[in-house]
């Protein structure tokens, strides 16, 4: 183990990792913390697991009890306040008071925020953060994600919030851009992005992953599948979004053409409007599940419907670690290095969606190429291992940059 030490501050508890950013979140702090020292203080709304044997790969962990959010209170900071809302409602008293009795007691190199949403206790630590390399790690760019969610609601006050709170987030991003050491993002397109609005940003990509042992094994053939899987978490806007969609414009057609087929949402907390489809011809809903895997098994294809939001969607990746041929809209294999046609379908209009799926049921040489090819994908470039490596590495580079404090001020906010 190297003497780098780390302090990794986030909203959510990485364990169990059941959702994207839980998975994000747990793959990356276990390949920091099974090569440094890493100190882990995070937000928990379970406190009877939060200290698993899962995690013993921490040198010590601090659970704070989740704030609650969405307050009056706090949308009210949200509009006026120094914090959009995302950031505000992850400011807690109980949360800044651990962080200083965490950094009283110990020296770090690196201050590793997991998401932006993080960012109003950067000026807290300020006093002991002289010589400390602060990294934000963005899941996605948020006032992209808010400023897409917003266009994809009717006339309302939620879409002036919306709208609102993305402008405030782009202010706070192009900030911390300008003041932070470094940055962690998920693909090209979003460091792309982010140096067209600060040219001068320390930006380094370390994508979403899978972890591809997990998933190995045999593909049995198209013929013994029978299920069309999304998988993702049931309560999330994007997901829901894309869930109803699918079931209203998609799964009518599908249903005639394959009555064998299945549409099973594969994920947790669903919304009562995910909940209600169960009530459909066909349509399964899951809720929570202890295991994905089994699942894709029965897939004859993963669908990714996206049609708002930001990021890059393990989904698609564990899909293809499995073995599923994926279907997507462009939205949805945004950032992600794939070749469509060769590794995945990508149904660009509404019309094109029933005859990708046709050609998924009738063409077995198709399907098991999209199978095999997403499989070598995930095998050379989204393989946690391989990505856990590369985040160390950039990390012991950039401690040998020279000392933050002449180059990059402290973010204030």
């Amino acid at each position: 183990m190297s003497s780098m030490r780390i302090l990794l501050l986030s909203s959510r508890q990485c364990w169990p990792p059941i959702t994207g950013a839980k998975l994000r979140g747990y793959y990356l702090a276990r390949a920091l913390g099974e090569r440094a020292a890493v100190t882990y203080v995070a937000f928990t709304n379970s406190p009877g697991v939060w200290n698993p044997p899962e995690l013993s790969f921490f040198e010590k962990i601090t659970g704070v009890s989740l704030p609650q959010r969405y307050t009056l209170g706090k949308i009210a900071t949200g509009l006026v306040g120094r914090w959009p809302l995302p950031v505000a409602n992850y400011t807690s008293g109980e949360m800044k008071a651990a962080l200083l009795e965490t950094v009283r007691d110990r020296q770090f190199d690196i201050l590793h925020l997991d998401s932006i949403h993080m960012a109003a206790y950067v000026p807290l630590l300020a006093p002991w953060l002289r010589g400390v390399r602060v990294v934000f790690d963005w899941h996605n760019i948020e006032s992209e994600a808010m400023r897409r969610y917003g266009a994809s609601l009717g006339i309302s006050g939620r879409r002036i919030y919306a709208v609102l709170t993305a402008q405030r987030l782009a202010a706070l991003e192009r900030r911390i851009l300008r003041t932070a050491f470094g940055h962690l993002v998920c693909s090209d397109r979003e460091r792309d992005e982010l140096l067209r609005i600060v040219p001068e940003a320390r930006i380094a990509e370390i994508r979403n992953g899978v972890d591809a042992s997990s998933f190995e094994g045999g593909v049995p053939a198209a013929g013994e599948r029978w299920r069309i899987v999304f998988a993702g978490s049931m309560n999330y806007h994007a997901n829901v979004q894309a869930a109803l969609w699918f079931a209203r414009r998609v799964w009518p057609q599908a249903h005639v053409a394959f009555p064998r087929w299945r549409f099973t949402l594969v994920g947790s907390d669903p919304d009562a409007a995910v909940l209600a489809l169960r009530n459909e011809p066909g349509i399964e809903v899951t809720g929570t599940v202890p295991d994905v895997r089994p699942y894709y098994r029965e897939a004859a294809v993963a669908v990714a419907p996206i049609l708002t939001g930001g990021g890059t969607r393990l989904k698609i990746l564990e899909a293809m670690a499995a073995g599923v041929p994926v279907l997507s809209t462009p939205l949805g294999a945004e950032g992600l290095e794939v070749s469509p046609g060769k590794d995945i379908l990508i149904a660009d209009r509404d019309s094109e969606w029933l005859p990708a799926l046709d050609s998924l049921a009738s063409d077995a040489a198709l399907w098991s190429r999209l199978a095999q090819a997403g499989r070598t994908l995930i095998r050379e470039k989204y393989d946690w291992k391989l990505i856990g490596d590369t985040l160390y590495q950039t990390y012991a580079q950039w401690m040998n940059i020279g000392p933050p404090d002449g180059e990059r001020r402290t973010p204030t906010g």
